[in-house]
């Protein structure tokens, strides 16, 4: 997965068919949901996949309404089309419903 490390590239990865996630180091649900995040992104090959580390970006994460994480943002040609947002524990199986969506 990508890391963030720039707002100057977030604006780049926009405009794609990218899938964000909102982290932290020190984020235990962020934990979990890692060793599954591969099988994820292989599957969705068709997006990007951008880690974004909400303490980095804290002014991001506030703009784009991400109050608790991990929380995914899905954009699609400069527009957002979804959103799993929330400070609850994902699981892998949540995250793949989440993105079979789209």
């Amino acid at each position: 997965m990508k890391q963030l490390e720039n707002i100057e590239q977030y604006q780049i990865y926009q405009a794609k068919q990218t899938v964000f996630l909102f982290t932290a180091d020190w984020c235990p649900d962020c934990r979990v949901i890692e060793p599954g995040l591969p099988e994820i992104e292989a599957k969705y090959d068709q997006f990007e996949f951008v880690a974004v580390d909400r303490d980095k970006f804290i002014d991001l994460a506030i703009e784009e309404g991400v109050m608790g994480i991990p929380s995914f943002l899905v954009y699609k040609n400069g527009k957002r089309v979804g959103d799993y947002i929330g400070k609850e524990r994902k699981t892998i199986e949540q995250i793949d419903a989440f993105l079979g969506q789209f």
